[in-house]
């Protein structure tokens, strides 16, 4: 024993680095308990380490060229999809890749298949795109896979029956959401004969319609006299505007409801300063910053999470993994999920994370005590 209290060790067995003894331990690691024997050899700083840090000597996969992907946007620039280019490039930089993100600043189709076709030109490694039109991506996605080029869809999706020959779609099922969203409305109190507007920045939308269509059948089946308001694309002025405006003709409504960021915002914003909170209802999409503060505020009973980072990750994930097994990976449907967030579950969502879009910061973050059911 040494006079600092270490074991006395040779030079040669100081020498054999950890690096030479994980370089061994795959062989070990199959004959020995999961959690027993694995567990402790892959714990390379150590029984007593509390956090887990990468070896970059040891990669996850085999070598492979640093593919290349292209994300297709219609909304470059919107808030919305920080928390989705976080999580683009946390998988990029999970798998040694590079990604390029473009499109349209504003939803205008013709720039985002000219950014599909430039993708394809500069022969990529895979593409992702927001499908918010029903016919004008088949050509470019199917050129796309007659070069070798996986594609797959994200946030946005053509509408079920339309042949359009994208591997798999990763995002929200708008549908099915719409639909719950009109179900969390009548538990609201909202009733038959009731008047409810769903509030929407782009009718006829990919991304944004179906959520419409899905809630409308619902609301109407039991009775309420449901009306669709259209706000940017329609009139061309901003959302607070034009939803105050329509109210001024509709005072009787009883629960406001937006499909986007942007209205969501604005009905918040309108209950608060016209002190309609507890008089009208209202209810958002998403979780950006203004949202879940109008949600904290009660100027907004729920809104909606449909996990953006994860439809940055995920579509860069199966891209990857596409190419690296030679195509034997096939793209799968992801649906990112339906989380409804009310007061009593909105405090996350308020604190800064990388995850939700408002920090770079990569952080881990503390687990809920309880998950709700």
């Amino acid at each position: 024993m040494s006079a600092d209290g270490h074991d006395e060790v040779s030079k040669e067995q100081r020498e054999f680095s950890r690096r030479r003894f994980l370089r061994h331990a795959g062989v070990a690691a199959a004959a020995v308990p999961l959690y027993g024997g694995l567990a402790g050899i892959l714990g390379e700083q150590g029984a007593s380490a509390a956090t887990y840090k990468r070896n970059n000597d040891n990669a996850f996969f085999a070598s492979h060229p640093k593919y290349k992907f292209v994300m297709v946007n219609h909304v470059t620039t919107n808030s919305f999809f920080t928390a989705t280019i976080y999580g683009i490039q946390d998988a990029c930089a999970l798998t040694g890749c590079s990604y390029q993100w473009t499109g349209s600043a504003s939803s205008i189709v013709s720039q985002m298949v000219a950014a599909f076709n430039t993708a394809i030109a500069g022969k990529v490694n895979g593409i992702g795109c927001c499908l918010i039109d029903n016919t004008a991506f088949n050509a470019p996605v199917d050129s796309a896979l007659s070069h070798g080029i996986p594609v797959l869809a994200y946030n946005a999706d053509v509408s079920a029956g339309t042949p359009n020959n994208r591997q798999a779609y990763v995002g929200q099922n708008n549908l099915t959401a719409g639909a719950a969203v009109a179900a969390q409305i009548l538990k609201t109190g909202v009733k038959k004969g009731d008047l409810v507007a769903g509030i929407i920045a782009t009718p006829g939308t990919g991304n944004i319609q179906p959520r419409i269509d899905g809630a409308k059948p619902v609301l109407v089946k039991a009775g309420v006299n449901f009306v669709e308001v259209g706000t940017s694309a329609t009139e061309g002025a901003p959302e607070y505007n034009k939803i105050s405006a329509w109210y001024a003709g509709h005072k009787s409504v009883k629960f406001m409801f937006g499909v986007d960021s942007g209205d969501s915002d604005a009905i918040a914003q309108f209950i608060q300063k016209n002190n309609l909170k507890g008089k009208v209802g209202g209810a958002g999409w998403d979780v950006g910053t203004p949202v879940v503060q109008g949600v904290d505020a009660g100027n907004l009973t729920f809104t909606i999470d449909q996990q953006a980072y994860l439809q940055g990750f995920d579509t860069i994930m199966q891209l990857y993994l596409f190419n690296v097994s030679g195509g034997l990976m096939k793209p799968t449907n992801t649906d990112t999920g339906l989380g409804i967030v009310v007061k009593g579950t909105v405090a996350p969502y308020l604190a800064k994370n990388r995850f939700e879009g408002t920090n770079a910061k990569q952080q881990a973050l503390k687990p809920p005590a309880s998950i709700p059911h």
